[in-house]
């Protein structure tokens, strides 16, 4: 098997921040995304799952890492001081490199 190491960047944040986000990812040139609804509970309390604009969100992006640091520091310069935000980073094996 042929894998091919890329960036996975995960970002948890406000579902009202989708719009934003989604934005920012296009400008910024990620290649692709995915979004799910979550839950749980952190440093600015329990957090409940749905799709408005109460709940967070999961934001997943694979790419290369440059574009993944670029795009965490982006929402951390943009984001962090005011809204409920996490993101991290992970490395990744992929079979297609040419989707990513």
């Amino acid at each position: 098997m042929n894998v091919h190491t890329r960036t996975l960047l995960t970002v948890i944040g406000e579902a009202a921040l989708e719009k934003k986000l989604l934005a920012d990812l296009e400008t910024l040139g990620a290649p692709g995304w995915t979004i799910s609804d979550a839950r749980g509970r952190g440093g600015r309390g329990v957090r409940s799952a749905g799709w408005d604009t109460e709940g967070n969100i999961r934001l997943e992006v694979i790419c290369a890492r440059e574009l993944a640091e670029r795009i965490a520091e982006h929402l951390q310069q943009r984001y962090y001081a005011n809204y409920a935000m996490v993101c991290y980073l992970s490395d990744v094996q992929v079979l297609r490199p040419e989707k990513f």
